[in-house]
C-alpha cells in the first residue's frame, strides 16, 4: 500500500469499504484492480458476480485472464454463498413453491422409476440416455458425503454412463469407488483403438481439488476444472457434446492437463465454486504457474503463483458458444498454450533439474551413508575380534594360571604325603622293624622288592605289621642314616605297633592304598594282607618262603611295580 499512488490508495479503501475485507487479502484486490485498470465499479462486479461478457466478443460469455492473470485464491475463506439464478429467489411466492414442489415430487415418481431402469438397461450397453430433471429447479444446499472422494467418482461414473464414453485414463476403481487414493492409471488408453465408434472422455482426476492445485504447483501442469449443475438445462447438451470431443480430449491428453470435475450440489465442487466464483453453468476454468507480475506500485514474491488462467461458462450450443468444444479447442491452440507453455517448460525443467539434483544429493548422501555404515562396521568388527581376541587371551591365561596354580598345590600335596610318608618309614624304620633273629625260632622269608631280592629273619612272634613295616622300611633312600630316624611319630599319639595300627586303620583311603604295596607268596600265589594285631605264623607265612612285593601306588614311594603279566609269572627263589 505504501508503494500506491494516492489516487490507487483510495481505490483500494473504497473496495475494501464495500466488500468485507477479511475475505479478500489486499494484495489479490491491488491484483484486481490493476487487472481492471484501477477501476472499482469493475472490481467488485469481478469480485461479487464474476466477470460480464463483452458483447463485441465473439466468444459469448467467455473471459480471458491471459494478459492480467488474478492471484488464485487458494486459501482465502469462504464468501457468502451465491444464489444460482432460479426463480425461487422470489421470497414472497415460497410458500406456495413449497406446496408446487412437494405435488410435483409425488407426481413425477413414476417416472424417476422407470428412468432408473433405462439408465441401468442402457448403461450396460453404453448407449446415451437424455437426462430428464423432474425435479424442481428450487435451489438445494450441497450435499455432505461421508466420502468426498467417492462423491467425485460417483460423478465419473454418472458421466460415463449419460455419454455412452469411457474415460480414457480411469480404472476400475473409478466405477466402483472401492478404491481409496486417488487413480489416473489407464483403462482405455489415448488414442483408442477404433476412434469412429468409441467415446472417450478427458482424464478426470478423483481426487479432491486441492489435491489438483498441488499437482499443478508441484509437476508444473495445466489443470482443467469442469463444474456443472443439474439445475441447469445447458448441461446435458455439454457433457454429451463438449466433454466427448475427440479435438478437445486429444488437446488435454496431448498436453498431460489435469482435468477435474464435479457437481456442485456436492460438497467438494460446491467449495471450488465459491473459490472460483463460479455462477453459471456449466462452467470451465484453465489453472497453471504463472510468473508473479511485478511493478513499480508494488512488490511481491519472486516464485510463479497459480494463476487462473481463463473461466468459460454458458451454453454449449451453437457451436460458439462458450462452452463449445470449438470455442474451448480455438482457445486452447490459440491463445492459452502459447502463452503458458513457454514458461511451463521452462518450469518444468527446473523442477526436473531439481527432481535430478534432490536425487543425486540422495545418492550421494545414502552411498555416503552406506560407506560410513561399512567404515563402521569395519571399525566395530575389528574392534570385536580384538576385544575378543583379547579376552581369549585373558582366559587362556587365567586358565593356564588356574592349571599352575592346581598342578602346584596338587605337587606340595604330593610333596606333603611322600614327606610325612617318609618320616613314617623312618619312624618305622627305628621303631617298629624288629632287629633281625639269629636263633632257631625264627622265619627267614625272601622278600623280592622292586630294588632287589632280600633275606630277613623275623622272630615267630613278629606281626604281620612288622613285615610291611620293614618292606615299606626299604624303600627309605640310602642317603638317610638310620641314626637320624625319628623318636615319635608324625602324626597320632605315642606307641608302638598298636599306635600304628590304630592310625592306619582311620585313614580314609584304607590300609592298601596307604602302605602303597602288596605282598604275596610267589608260588602257589597267595596274597598275604595286612591285618591289625596279626602274627606271621597266622597269616600263613613259614620259614624259607619267598614273598613278593606288588606296588599299588605311587603315592609316597614313586616307584612302579614289576609288570607281571599274569599272577602266576613270578621267579622263584634258588638258595
Amino acid at each position: 500500500m505504501d508503494t500506491l499512488a494516492e489516487d490507487q490508495r483510495n481505490a483500494v479503501r473504497q473496495l475494501q469499504a464495500v466488500l468485507d475485507s477479511q475475505h479478500y487479502d489486499t494484495d489479490v484486490l491491488v491484483s484486481v484492480l490493476q487487472s481492471v485498470g484501477w477501476s472499482v465499479h469493475s472490481a467488485m462486479e469481478l469480485l461479487l458476480d464474476g466477470p460480464h461478457p463483452d458483447p463485441s466478443a465473439s466468444s459469448g460469455s467467455t473471459l480471458s485472464f491471459v494478459d492480467h492473470p488474478p492471484q488464485l485464491p487458494v486459501d482465502r475463506p469462504e464468501r457468502p454463498r451465491v444464489c444460482f439464478p432460479c426463480h425461487s429467489c422470489d421470497v414472497h411466492f415460497k410458500p406456495l413453491k413449497s406446496l408446487a414442489n412437494t405435488v410435483f415430487t409425488v407426481l413425477s415418481l413414476p417416472f424417476h422409476v422407470v428412468t432408473g431402469i433405462l439408465r441401468f438397461i442402457l448403461g450396460v450397453f453404453r448407449i446415451p440416455f437424455l437426462s430428464l430433471n423432474f425435479s424442481s429447479n428450487t435451489y438445494r444446499p450441497p450435499r455432505h458425503p461421508q466420502d468426498s472422494r467417492g462423491a467425485i467418482r460417483r460423478w465419473i461414473t454418472t458421466l460415463e454412463e449419460e455419454t455412452g464414453a469411457y474415460n480414457i485414463q480411469s480404472s476400475p476403481s473409478v466405477a466402483t469407488g472401492r478404491d481409496d487414493h486417488p487413480s489416473t492409471s489407464r483403462r482405455h488408453t489415448y488414442p483408442p483403438a477404433n476412434p469412429e465408434t468409441t467415446r472417450v472422455l478427458p482424464d478426470f482426476f478423483d481426487g479432491t481439488y486441492d489435491e489438483v492445485l498441488d499437482i499443478c504447483q508441484k509437476e508444473g501442469r495445466i489443470a482443467c476444472v469442469i463444474l456443472v449443475s443439474e439445475e441447469h438445462d445447458d448441461v446435458p447438451a455439454f457433457k454429451r457434446g463438449t466433454l466427448t470431443d475427440p479435438n478437445l480430449v486429444r488437446i488435454m491428453s496431448d498436453n498431460n492437463f489435469v482435468v477435474w470435475g464435479g457437481d456442485v450440489r456436492d460438497k467438494i465442487p460446491w467449495d471450488a465454486a465459491q473459490k472460483l466464483q463460479a455462477t453459471t453453468y456449466p462452467f470451465v476454468a484453465f489453472l497453471a504457474l504463472q510468473p508473479h507480475r511485478s511493478t513499480s506500485t508494488s512488490s511481491y514474491s519472486s516464485g510463479p503463483v497459480l494463476t487462473v488462467l481463463s473461466r468459460h461458462y454458458g451454453p454449449s450450443v451453437p457451436d460458439s458458444g462458450p462452452t463449445s468444444a470449438r470455442s474451448l479447442v480455438n482457445h486452447l491452440e490459440g491463445q492459452l498454450l502459447p502463452r503458458v507453455d513457454p514458461f511451463l517448460t521452462r518450469h518444468r525443467a527446473q523442477i526436473q533439474e531439481r527432481e535430478r539434483d534432490r536425487l543425486l544429493r540422495e545418492q550421494q548422501d545414502r552411498a555416503y551413508q552406506d560407506s560410513q555404515r561399512r567404515d563402521r562396521e569395519r571399525i566395530e568388527a575389528k574392534i570385536r575380534a580384538e576385544r575378543e581376541e583379547a579376552e581369549r587371551i585373558r582366559k587362556e591365561e587365567e586358565a593356564q594360571r588356574e592349571e599352575e596354580r592346581r598342578l602346584q598345590a596338587e605337587r606340595d600335596r604330593q610333596e606333603s604325603i611322600k614327606h610325612r610318608r617318609s618320616q613314617w618309614r623312618r619312624w618305622m624304620r627305628r621303631s617298629i622293624v624288629p632287629p633281625e633273629s639269629r636263633g632257631g625260632n625264627s622265619i627267614r622269608l625272601a622278600i623280592r622288592l622292586p630294588s632287589g631280592r632280600v633275606v630277613r629273619s623275623f622272630p615267630s612272634s613278629s606281626t604281620v605289621t612288622a613285615l610291611y613295616a620293614f618292606v615299606d622300611s626299604q624303600m627309605i633312600p640310602s642317603n638317610m642314616k638310620p641314626q637320624d630316624d625319628p623318636d615319635h611319630p608324625p602324626e597320632g599319639s605315642e606307641g608302638g605297633v598298636e599306635a600304628l595300627e590304630r592310625y592306619i586303620h582311620s585313614q580314609v583311603q584304607g590300609p592298601e592304598s596307604w602302605w602303597g604295596f602288596k605282598l604275596a607268596l610267589s608260588y602257589p600265589r597267595r596274597e598275604i594282607k595286612w591285618k591289625a594285631n596279626t602274627s606271621l605264623a597266622e597269616a600263613g607265612l613259614k620259614n624259607g618262603e619267598q614273598l613278593v612285593v606288588e606296588i599299588t601306588s605311587d603315592v609316597g614311594n614313586g616307584k612302579k611295580s614289576l609288570g607281571h603279566d599274569s599272577d602266576d609269572q613270578y621267579e622263584s627263589e634258588s638258595d
